[in-house]
């Protein structure tokens, strides 16, 4: 692998639907190895923007390349190399734990083994637990092993930690940097700026569907002459982060 090539480069990406305008001409590059957070008030456009990553969605306008890969062109390619995380996710409710595993390692060459996979996200002592039966945030974790199954190089992560309890909030980063040193890239979209300090190497936030703010937390912070990521938040966008629909 290209050392040298950016694990995701976004240029002029642009969505609408209908009169909205989810996404307005976001461009941006994420470095191999590194950790981005995407943040925004919920209607900023965050989850359309990783689904076009992702090759979830067609843009209308722009290009998306991820390890040089197009997402949408590339689709059998682009499996190998990326696992996504979504906010909903639709799986069979009679599988255990370990079952789902063991059905998402065989789309794999190269898979983590089940135990070690459920052992990421500390769910081992539930390997055998229908997924109809698990918690929330169990479940949130389950979809976060399904998509580190099978090694990718570039993880988009939606919302990773939302409706978890403190503790299992902490485990889920502890996971995430155990990924970050083995030089998985990264791109979580977070609610949450203690998360965000914690794990990430930069942000952009969005507004409305445009960057307004780049560069690392610190920076952002300090652009907006703020004591702290929440209130460079508020200072940037004049939003809570709860109002409207994510788009």
């Amino acid at each position: 692998m290209n050392r040298t090539m950016p694990a995701i480069a976004v240029e002029n990406l642009h969505k609408r639907y209908r009169s909205k305008i989810a996404v307005d001409d976001v461009s941006l590059r994420v470095e191999q190895g590194h950790v981005l957070g995407i943040l925004g008030a919920n209607g900023a456009g965050k989850t359309t923007t990783v689904e076009l990553m992702a090759g979830l969605r067609k843009p209308d306008r722009g290009t998306v390349s991820v390890l040089g890969l197009d997402p949408r062109r590339d689709r059998a390619k682009i499996r190998q190399v990326l696992g996504v995380q979504l906010q909903d996710a639709y799986l069979h409710q009679a599988l255990t734990a370990a079952e789902l595993v063991e059905l998402y390692r065989s789309f794999y060459p190269n898979p983590r083994s089940a135990d070690e996979t459920l052992d990421l996200v500390e769910l081992s002592e539930h390997r055998d637990t229908m997924f109809e039966k698990l918690s929330g945030g169990q479940k949130q974790r389950l979809s976060v092993a399904l998509a580190l199954v099978g090694r990718p190089r570039v993880v988009i992560l939606d919302e990773l930690t939302t409706g978890l309890d403190p503790r299992a909030r902490r485990r889920m980063w502890s996971a995430i940097e155990k990924l970050r040193i083995e030089g998985v890239t990264l791109v979580l979209v977070s609610h949450a700026m203690d998360e965000v300090n914690r794990l990430c190497d930069s942000l952009v936030l969005l507004d409305k569907g445009r960057i307004i703010a780049q560069g690392t937390p610190a920076e952002v912070t300090a652009q907006a002459q703020a004591a702290d990521l929440e209130e460079a938040f508020v200072a940037l966008t004049g939003r809570s982060l709860q109002d409207e629909e994510d788009l």
